[in-house]
């Protein structure tokens, strides 16, 4: 479905809105799924920063050893779009929920078995091995959340309030990030020796508290009244790739606007932790509390970006983020290099909580807007996900190679900039669509059925 199509009527919604109890019970199933989802993923970023280094590649020198960790980190990207495809098809032609309920299930798996997973010290080459086999799987899983994720809130919310919904899933990301780095920081307070024995499990097999909160939460929500309206219309089954394939325009620019928060958002929080440690020698938990400290205002100010959003248009905003992250890249970095730990919190906050969140908060609702009912999450998670492999995911790497190539920040700085002029435009090819209707699906030829 093109952008620019409409419902029949003003309201957001071909029918009668949800009620109240529905709406907070879809943000909430929405927000606590995402909140275990990125728990799990930042807290593999985090160990890949300041902790998998040397627990799994500890024969290497510190560069090489760093960047293979990275590059774990980065692998869990190349499952994203396949998880995002098959679990959005699932999404899109079975129910938000079944799809919802599958990717915390399979998150919660790999983390918890990547908390007990031994060191090269004791299984050798296959502690690396194993390791990626989970990162894959947890790429699998978080390709196909947030699009499901988003969808089950804005399906939900009033058509000038999906701005606000849709952050809030940003806001429960921020609470992961938050405690995952506030566990990181508080166990990284132990001597070395035990940190990096034992210590760093213990945030990884607590996500089994988050697993079954979150599944019971989910299991509880129903189904969204977009989607049962647009099942019951439907004439007959369809591929929902198919779909989003028929009408590229929407998905190229919904990949190409996201590259800045994407870089961003990993070059700030996850290189920048190990950019405080390593190359500066700072103790681990100073990166760490930084990064929660992060995570708090994050959780103030996504919702508020969204709310924003929603009064003034989801353009304005976007592009405020995208030139004031280009503006401040090069002083974060600044900031860092002085050493003081609360300086290093402000660089954080100001970069990532910010300028990157201006972006981050709305970049699903975003998407969400783009396509239709019937092939929303498919969409979502696409966009998203080739967003993430080619902008996010291999930026800690990139970032490294290019400070041990050049041994400044510099090259790390334009590479953050070229990343928001790249947004900025394909933000101004998008339409603007706060506070209109989302999508309904339009008529088309009947596709092969699955």
């Amino acid at each position: 479905m093109s952008a620019d199509s409409s419902h029949s009527d003003g309201s957001g919604s071909a029918g009668s809105a949800p009620p109240r109890s529905a709406r907070r019970s879809a943000v909430l199933a929405s927000s606590i799924g995402t909140l275990l989802e990125y728990y799990d993923y930042y807290l593999f970023g985090l160990a890949a920063a300041v902790v998998f280094p040397a627990v799994f590649f500890p024969s290497a020198d510190p560069l090489t050893g760093q960047l293979s960790s990275f590059a774990t980190f980065a692998v869990g990207f190349v499952l994203r779009p396949v998880g995002g495809v098959v679990i959005g098809h699932i999404a899109d032609r079975f129910g938000r929920k079944k799809a919802l309920i599958l990717t915390i299930v399979l998150m919660g798996i790999a983390t918890i078995l990547i908390g007990a997973l031994p060191g090269y010290r004791q299984i050798g080459v296959a502690a690396p091995i194993l390791l990626v086999i989970l990162r894959l799987l947890q790429g699998f899983s978080t390709g196909g959340e947030m699009g499901g994720a988003i969808s089950l809130a804005v399906e939900h919310a009033p058509p000038r309030k999906r701005g606000l919904y849709g952050a809030l899933l940003l806001s429960g990301a921020g609470v992961a990030l938050l405690i995952s780095s506030g566990l990181m920081a508080l166990f990284a307070t132990l001597p070395d020796r035990d940190f990096l024995a034992w210590g760093w499990r213990i945030p990884f097999l607590l996500s089994f508290v988050l697993l079954v909160a979150g599944l019971v939460i989910r299991l509880r929500v129903g189904e969204t009244p977009e989607f049962e309206r647009a099942r019951k219309n439907d004439s007959g089954a369809r591929i929902p790739l198919v779909s989003v394939l028929r009408r590229p325009r929407n998905l190229i620019y919904g990949v190409l606007f996201g590259f800045a928060n994407s870089i961003g958002g990993y070059v700030i929080t996850t290189y920048g932790a190990s950019y405080v440690k390593k190359d500066l020698g700072m103790p681990a938990s100073v990166a760490l509390t930084a990064t929660m400290v992060a995570a708090g205002a994050q959780i103030i100010l996504a919702p508020t970006w969204g709310a924003l959003s929603d009064r003034i248009g989801r353009k304005p905003v976007f592009l405020g983020g995208c030139v004031g992250l280009a503006v401040v890249i090069f002083p974060v970095f600044w900031l860092f290099e002085t050493k003081n730990p609360v300086l290093v919190a402000v660089a954080m906050v100001l970069g990532f909580s910010v300028f990157v969140m201006a972006m981050s908060a709305l970049s699903q609702t975003i998407l969400s807007e783009l396509f239709d009912t019937r092939s929303r999450v498919t969409g979502v998670n696409l966009g998203y996900q080739l967003t993430a492999v080619f902008g996010g995911g291999f930026a800690p790497y990139l970032s490294a190679w290019l400070v041990g190539a050049t041994g400044a920040v510099w090259g790390v700085g334009i590479y953050v900039i070229a990343g928001c002029v790249l947004s900025a435009v394909a933000m101004l090819m998008l339409p603007e669509r706060s506070g209109q209707p989302l999508p309904e699906p339009a008529a088309e030829p009947k596709a092969a059925t699955v």
